[in-house]
């Protein structure tokens, strides 16, 4: 019997603040919207680059299911096990295979259905790994072999015209695909015609009055000088919670609703 299922995502989080914002919003959501799954991208969560075992261990501790990533996430060489260990911390699922860790997953809610999960990283602009196009169809196919009919991407890439190329290739695929990466929320949400959901950036979750995330001065510093100055988190200033709230029909896995979400803390 179909059911619909009511997924939260969380923009990507920025450092110490940006846990704190999570921290903080959670608990609203949890009392305005009735979630049956939270999904987290959380390259950025230790001091800006990479995770590390004690803020992956209070993302879950928060109630999020399953943290994606992206390019970061190989920052914090401890971590490395936890990506073996525990199946729902995710690296992309397009680097090479002898990479540690698992590119997607599969996790059952409390309504007994099954939702997977991929983690996908682009390739304008950033490291030449495998095709996201041909791997997210091969990992597409293996849940559909499995019966698993709501799959969500996060699509953690650079190049606005990569992410639509992709969304528009996995239309009718995949039930929801979501931009991460760029931090900077866009307007574009909407179900395209065969039922996939899709939204070029969710956003950043963490301080705004940043460059991305980062100390303003430091920014402008790397700019001018060309010099690689050690990035700073900026300060708690203007938080932020972004994300999606979206629903999925779980006998067809087609998107229901979008709702894009920036809340101030």
């Amino acid at each position: 019997m179909s059911q619909i299922i009511q997924i939260l995502f969380i923009a990507d989080i920025v450092g110490k603040h940006g846990l704190d914002t999570v921290a903080s919003i959670l608990p609203r959501l949890h009392q305005s919207h009735n979630i049956d799954m939270i999904i987290a991208n959380g390259e950025n969560v230790t001091q800006g680059r990479g995770l590390d075992d004690k803020s992956a261990k209070y993302l879950l501790d928060l109630g999020i299911h399953v943290i994606t990533s992206g390019n970061h996430i190989w920052q914090r060489r401890k971590y490395l096990k936890q990506l073996d260990s525990n199946p729902y911390l995710l690296r992309p699922v397009n680097y090479p295979s002898e990479a540690p860790g698992h590119g997607s997953c599969v996790y059952e809610t409390t309504k007994n259905i099954q939702v997977g999960v991929i983690s996908l990283q682009g390739r304008s602009f950033m490291y030449p790994i495998d095709c996201p196009f041909k791997s997210a169809i091969h990992e597409i196919e293996l849940m559909k072999k499995n019966n698993v009919r709501c799959i969500i991407i996060d699509f953690h890439a650079e190049a606005t015209a990569e992410k639509i190329a992709l969304a528009h290739y996995l239309d009718g695929k995949a039930s929801f695909i979501l931009g991460t990466h760029t931090h900077v929320q866009t307007a574009d949400e909407k179900i395209l015609p065969n039922g996939t959901g899709y939204i070029t950036d969710v956003g950043m979750t963490g301080p705004h009055y940043s460059v991305i995330g980062m100390d303003i001065n430091t920014a402008i510093q790397r700019f001018i000088t060309q010099i690689p100055i050690h990035y700073k988190i900026a300060s708690d200033i203007d938080l932020k919670f972004c994300g999606m709230y979206f629903t999925v029909d779980s006998e067809t896995g087609k998107a229901c609703s979008i709702e894009r979400l920036m809340i101030d803390i």
